[in-house]
């Protein structure tokens, strides 16, 4: 499966100019539109800006479901590179009755509205002018994709200050949506100092990221075989008092472990695009892996039985909610593009093949990026039962995952058998000659 997210910073009420920056992020990463991925994913309120003040201030940017500018870019988007996109963006219902909601467009390869759910958990931001859903958190099935789970930004959160840390809302949610794959669009702030947070942007925020990962435990301990992919598409850049984290994100989730396909700095505009059929990158484990091991074990339970389901959606019926802000760990990370996706080096297929006929690729045995360090890690402790005593990203080698027999091997002879190739004859016959003896 071929994931994008496109990581850009809109600007609060400049929709024209965000979706110039939308177009400018694709074109740049995609100049001859080559590239290929199943679902495109933008962050939280897309178009529109985040930091609004109130209703007044965000009303014009307001747009009704399937009409405004949100859906038309996302239907044009999907058309064009014949994927699904999904888009936030600020969905007017019912003026007279003031019913407003933050909300996420899911547009199909078709260009035709799949999906249409409203968040659940507001943050203060989002209450000064939009409504909660009564309709619990969005789950479904999508051709392609299998059971589909999806949250906007503090949904990750617990509900209200007050409830216990391991409610885990959404996390439980996903579990009992059996969700092969987990979309989380984003507008997530740092509490640091701007002038210190963004000394780095090429550097991803892990301890965002530990953050956003240890709210998924319920899936962790699922403990499952089958991997549950999770795509965390966070906007970056800065409006008034908010700093934005980017680390746009796509992991994996197998039987406990924690696996990192791609990751964007916490200051870049870029589309991070991953092949999940290619090795992952990193392996997240906890800063001291058996410690932190025995605590998971400890702590998983088993998970509940499915509730009733309503609409796509659905919520325990005890809300399960924590107190817990998000915290920030800096890291030092720079690697190249993931491993390539493009039309052109899928054999035998023209440039106009759609998706759905398009071969498997096989899979890489060496990831296609560089590092320049050893290992990334989060050293902040917290109270959870994953990495709650920090947590370490480290590169995984082919070896770790395949072995050497998976590992390609260079069919041309090296250099220095080209340099010595016309003694070589000679030597394979007098070795011969004294095993002979």
């Amino acid at each position: 499966m071929r994931i994008a997210c496109l990581q850009f910073a809109p600007q609060v009420g400049d929709i024209d100019n965000n979706l110039s920056r939308a177009d400018a992020a694709l074109k740049t990463a995609d100049p001859d539109g080559s590239v290929l991925f199943d679902m495109l994913v933008l962050p939280e309120l897309a178009f529109t800006g985040y930091n609004f003040e109130s209703l007044q201030h965000i009303y014009p940017s307001l747009e009704e479901a399937g009409s405004g500018i949100s859906s038309l870019w996302a239907r044009i988007t999907a058309l064009k590179h014949d994927c699904t996109v999904v888009v936030g963006y600020a969905e007017k219902v019912d003026a007279a009755a003031h019913e407003y909601y933050n909300s996420a467009l899911i547009v199909n390869r078709n260009g035709n509205i799949v999906g249409n759910y409203r968040k659940s958990s507001l943050y203060y931001t989002d209450k000064t002018w939009a409504r909660e859903s009564a309709g619990g958190f969005f789950r479904g099935k999508m051709p392609g994709f299998g059971n589909v789970a999806m949250g906007i930004g503090t949904d990750l959160n617990p509900y209200q200050p007050d409830t216990p840390w391991d409610a885990f809302e959404f996390g439980i949610h996903i579990v009992k949506s059996q969700a092969n794959v987990v979309i989380l669009m984003m507008a997530w702030q740092t509490d640091q100092n701007p002038s210190l947070f963004g000394r780095s942007p090429q550097e991803p925020d892990v301890e965002t990221l530990v953050y956003w990962v240890q709210r998924l435990e319920p899936v962790i301990c699922a403990d499952k075989e089958e991997e549950v992919i999770v795509v965390f598409c966070n906007r970056t850049g800065v409006e008034k008092d908010a700093t934005y984290t980017g680390t746009s994100a796509v992991i994996g989730i197998k039987q406990g472990e924690i696996l990192v396909y791609g990751v964007l700095g916490c200051g870049v505009v870029d589309l991070l695009i991953v092949d999940t059929d290619c090795p992952p990158r990193y392996r997240l484990t906890g800063s001291d892996s058996t410690e932190a091991d025995e605590e998971r074990n400890q702590a998983c339970q088993p998970a509940p039985a499915d509730p009733s389901v309503e609409n796509g959606v659905d919520r325990p019926d005890e809300p399960m909610r924590t107190p817990r802000s998000p915290t920030h760990p800096q890291i030092s990370s720079r690697y190249e593009s993931d491993c390539s996706i493009t039309k052109a080096n899928i054999p035998g297929s023209p440039n106009t093949q759609k998706l759905a006929h398009r071969p498997s690729r096989p899979k890489l045995a060496i990831p296609s990026f560089t590092l320049s360090f050893d290992h990334i890690q989060s050293s902040r402790e917290s109270w959870s039962a994953v990495f709650g005593g920090g947590a370490t990203m480290t590169p995984i080698t082919p070896f770790e995952e395949d072995g050497w027999s998976s590992t390609p091997i260079d069919p041309e002879p090296p250099q220095w058998y080209r340099k010595y190739e016309s003694t070589m004859p000679t030597l394979d016959e007098s070795i011969g000659e004294e095993e002979h003896e």
